[in-house]
């Protein structure tokens, strides 16, 4: 299968028609095209935040013109182009190039002037209607832009295609070949297949049957449909992101991936933060079903299914469907409908709660020697005073705590001559009255339903038998104190355990009103815990989805955690450049989001899909379409 040819004193290899059939497609004959140059990508602006970053190299290709390609041809195709290293190696050495933009050139346009009679220019503008129908070469090309992934495709006599990373500079004039269908999908898909179980041999949109996020957007027009499959396990450890402007899609493909991980996986256990209410609706299916332990809990108590139909947010088509009605009754009948119970949304303070803020001090001492000493210091009264009155650390702090840990901070801070301008300071010295204990008294509130859940119970819950728990919750304050307590209360306890599984994907819906980047009281407390999830939860299996419509808004810390991001349509040019900077996508391949409708997506990850940080056009599949057919299936 192989060929040789001579490049002055050296043999190398060439392939002939049948590898060339088997890896590459030309669409029938119609695809012939050639490298023109490469392009250096660097300008002076290249490494300013404001402006994203652009490739190093860009390459130029020049294709025949057919006027049946420009309706094959799409954006996230791969190319193949024959490099340097070839030369000098007796395999077959390819550098890929993935196609950012597509456009016809025409030489009577092309070469027309403002300067030309006004007459010749309206002639050869008309002329070159007609020619555009035709398939003459002679006067018309197609031009393809194209950006090296930083993998080289290696073909080997009886062996499988491999990959190896790093850029190879293509030779120029080259001829180009299209990556086909067969090998994307063996590039994209092989590796993960190998790990993740239950991948039918036809693919399906079914998220029951198939675990596929949806399909590649490349061979669309061909109608050949490729999946796209990603490893569940590092997306959710390793934290990822999704990220549209409003009316993107983005609660319908993050409903789609929590439904594959709760059917296509059996460690994996999902808290959802939904302050829209979006989600007991665009997971009915998987709420209403028996197989899934699950709870949702609500602000307020609901006392029958119209109520909870009520709370909940739908998309317009369902808004007038007397079908959701009777899907929420079977929802509801399940018992799996709770409430927060009151004293959940007071900020009682525990010794749990004390013993992690010491923690969360020692992080933030910047390593001053002093200021450790004194925070060890009291760490270590707290733990003996515990012991010694035989307190449980979950337990509401005592008045008489209260009075110790205040004299023993301040002595903490005075010996060991703390600044009485540091945060240690501050706090060392407030405790008597930032610390409000439970009064002696006889409680007169009344005794709480059976379906009221408080932070305790929730944590429960989630380290119990449930799989899905979505707080669905619509006040913003309350829902920052529960972030605070539960990512506090797992963290603390998984690092006790020393435990990693089963993993816990914590779904952070709007998740500007959770990391803010320009923060103080509340919300600076929420974005410092929620960055310290994502620092420290993956030793411990603890993983992040962070959702939202403007990501130059987030706390830019907590965005450099994440390994695998989903990119909507951004049109805010400072958000396009965020995404850029922050995880090193080219503002060229970003530039095409704007194209896109809902339910379309740019995905790259460092560790989820089967090529490292390579852009991937994808079609999410429909959220809805899962809903729907649980509706029908109510209504039969």
């Amino acid at each position: 299968m192989l060929e040789t040819q001579e490049f002055g004193d050296e043999k190398v290899s060439t392939f002939d028609d049948t590898l060339r059939r088997k890896y590459f497609t030309d669409f029938k004959g119609r695809f012939k095209a050639r490298l023109s140059h490469i392009r250096a990508g660097f300008t002076r602006d290249a490494y300013r935040e404001s402006q994203g970053i652009r490739a190093k190299h860009t390459g130029i290709i020049k294709v025949e013109y057919h006027k049946d390609l420009m309706g094959l041809l799409e954006e996230g195709m791969l190319l193949a182009i024959r490099n340097y290293r070839a030369l000098h190696q007796k395999r077959l050495r390819f550098t890929l190039l993935e196609v950012s933009a597509i456009w016809p050139s025409h030489f009577g346009l092309t070469g027309l002037g403002d300067q030309s009679y006004y007459p010749l220019q309206f002639e050869i503008i008309e002329q070159a209607v007609t020619d555009w129908d035709s398939t003459d070469s002679s006067t018309m090309m197609i031009r393809i832009s194209s950006i090296p992934i930083n993998y080289d495709l290696i073909l080997e006599p009886d062996s499988d295609p491999s990959f190896e990373r790093g850029f190879s500079y293509p030779i120029p004039a080259e001829e180009a070949y299209i990556v086909n269908r067969d090998l994307i999908n063996l590039m994209y898909n092989k590796r993960i297949i190998e790990r993740i179980k239950g991948v039918p041999a036809k693919t399906t949109a079914s998220a029951r049957k198939d675990p596929r996020l949806g399909i590649l957007k490349m061979f669309e027009a061909s109608q050949e449909d490729i999946p796209l499959y990603i490893d569940f396990e590092c997306l959710v450890r390793y934290h990822f992101g999704i990220f549209a402007f409003t009316g993107g899609g983005k609660s319908n493909l993050a409903s789609n991936i929590l439904r594959r991980l709760l059917y296509h996986t059996k460690d994996v256990k999902i808290v959802i933060f939904d302050v829209a209410s979006e989600y007991p609706f665009l997971l009915l299916d998987a709420f209403a079903d028996p197989k899934i332990p699950a709870h949702i809990i609500l602000e307020n108590q609901v006392v029958d299914a119209d109520q909870l139909v009520s709370s909940s947010v739908r998309p317009r088509e369902f808004e007038d469907d007397p079908r959701v009605s009777k899907g929420f009754k079977a929802l509801f009948n399940r018992g799996i409908v709770g409430h927060l119970a009151r004293e959940t949304l007071s900020t009682q303070y525990t010794y749990t709660r004390i013993l992690q803020e010491l923690e969360d001090l020692i992080e933030q001492s910047g390593g001053r020697p002093t200021y450790i000493n004194a925070i060890t210091n009291i760490q270590r009264a707290v733990t003996s005073f515990i012991l010694q009155k035989g307190m449980n650390e979950d337990e509401p702090v005592s008045t008489d705590f209260v009075t110790f840990l205040d004299k023993t901070a301040r002595d903490a801070v005075g010996r060991f001559k703390v600044s009485d301008r540091s945060q240690l300071h501050a706090w060392a010295t407030t405790r008597a009255d930032a610390i409000q204990p439970p009064s002696s008294a006889p409680s007169t509130t009344p005794t709480q339903s059976k379906d009221a859940y408080s932070v305790k119970q929730i944590q429960q819950l989630i380290e119990g038998d449930d799989r899905l728990v979505c707080l669905s919750i619509a006040d913003p304050n309350t829902m920052k104190h529960l972030v605070i307590n539960l990512t506090r209360r797992l963290l603390q306890a998984r690092k006790k355990r020393f435990q990693v599984k089963p993993y816990i994907l914590f779904h952070f819906d709007e998740a500007q009103e959770f990391i803010p980047q320009q923060s103080s009281g509340i919300d600076r407390e929420c974005s410092y815990h929620v960055e310290r999830l994502l620092r420290q939860g993956r030793k411990y299996g603890l993983g992040a989805c962070i959702a939202t419509q403007r990501i130059a808004h987030l706390n830019t810390s907590a965005l450099q955690q994440l390994h695998t991001f989903f990119v909507g349509t951004l049109p805010r040019p400072y958000d396009r450049s965020v995404v850029s900077s922050t995880f090193l996508v080219d503002q060229g391949i970003l530039e095409k989001t704007l194209e896109f409708g809902p339910g379309e997506w740019l995905l790259a990850s460092y560790i989820a899909t089967g090529m490292e940080n390579v852009p991937i056009f994808l079609r999410a599949d429909n959220a809805e379409t899962e809903v729907e057919n649980y509706l029908v299936s109510v209504m039969k």
